[in-house]
């Protein structure tokens, strides 16, 4: 097979909808939800760097989730909303490795993060004399520095051995931005060895995390269990209901993807299930963490002056 022309280094995303008006309505719906998502984690990390009681481990975690679904978002829908508005569906070489380096780092970096708040959550209603202890703030720190530093490392080893690739003449990738196990098809040699990688990283940074969230919050639930009061339950409940709710959306569509066999996976399907962490994820954040927590709306008006008449 014939290696693709150096000189002519672009790719080709081919979208997430059809070039039709469903499409373009359905694109419209994407700015909103986009609009709406980096509004609402930019108005979280606002309120927890400006209130002095969200200064606790808990919403440095959440400002630092935040933080990662806003770069989430401008990673991937910025470029393909133009490509849908202008008409133009190509990215290029060095452009398709930065947004795949960005994607992964947030996919990895977020994995460890919530694994991280679920093990927060767990001191504070199992152990909560020794919270302060088990959650200082410079454990919080390295919690959040850790979370970073991992993801990047391994987003730049994925992306890094996706830029040394030698692709073919087709350069289309059946996706809407760099995700690098679709741009395997296009490679002009044998990618078992990556897609190994694939399934080794995916087991560290989303697998693993997964299941200790889980350990977590089976914990959890056996200590709300015993617990006496009803209105204990009833807050402690909600309060793993809410995370649970943000680690089915975001940990279940990862894994069903990557852990998959190429054979057994479908462009289209994995699209669809891409919209779940890019897009869906960051914008139920804010919306589970802040306006259902009663911590969160003291704040906004106290700093935004609403919610003032409740």
């Amino acid at each position: 097979m014939e290696k693709w022309n150096q000189t002519s280094n672009d790719f080709i995303l081919l979208g997430l909808f059809p070039p039709n008006q469903t499409g373009l309505l359905l694109l419209f719906l994407i700015i909103l939800i986009f609009l709406l998502a980096s509004v609402g984690n930019s108005a979280m990390i606002y309120l927890i760097c400006l209130d002095p009681r969200l200064h606790t481990p808990m919403y440095f975690l959440l400002s630092q989730l935040s933080l990662m679904d806003l770069m989430y978002l401008s990673t991937t829908i910025p470029k393909m909303v133009f490509n849908v508005l202008s008409g133009q569906k190509g990215i290029s070489f060095l452009g398709c490795g930065v947004q795949s380096f960005f994607f992964l780092t947030m996919a990895c970096s977020e994995g460890l993060l919530l694994a991280s708040m679920a093990y927060d959550r767990y001191v504070a209603i199992c152990h909560p004399l020794h919270y302060c202890i088990h959650m200082s703030k410079g454990k919080c720190v390295k919690m959040i520095m850790g979370s970073w530093i991992l993801g990047s490392i391994n987003s730049l080893a994925h992306t890094v051995y996706a830029l040394h690739i030698p692709y073919c003449r087709s350069r289309a990738i059946d996706h809407f931005f760099c995700d690098v196990p679709a741009m395997l098809p296009l490679a002009c040699m044998d990618t078992w060895v990556y897609e190994y990688m694939v399934f080794v990283s995916t087991s560290l940074f989303l697998l693993l995390p997964f299941l200790g969230i889980t350990v977590s919050y089976g914990r959890i639930l056996f200590a709300v269990y015993l617990m006496r009061s009803k209105d204990g339950r009833k807050k402690a409940f909600t309060t793993c209901s809410t995370h649970l709710t943000v680690v089915t959306f975001y940990y279940a569509p990862f894994v069903y993807t990557y852990l998959r066999p190429r054979i057994l996976r479908s462009p289209a399907e994995d699209k669809i299930l891409a919209v779940f962490y890019t897009i869906l994820t960051p914008m139920l954040n804010p919306i589970i963490y802040g306006l259902r927590n009663k911590e969160v709306l003291g704040a906004m008006t106290r700093v935004f002056g609403i919610f003032s008449s409740q």
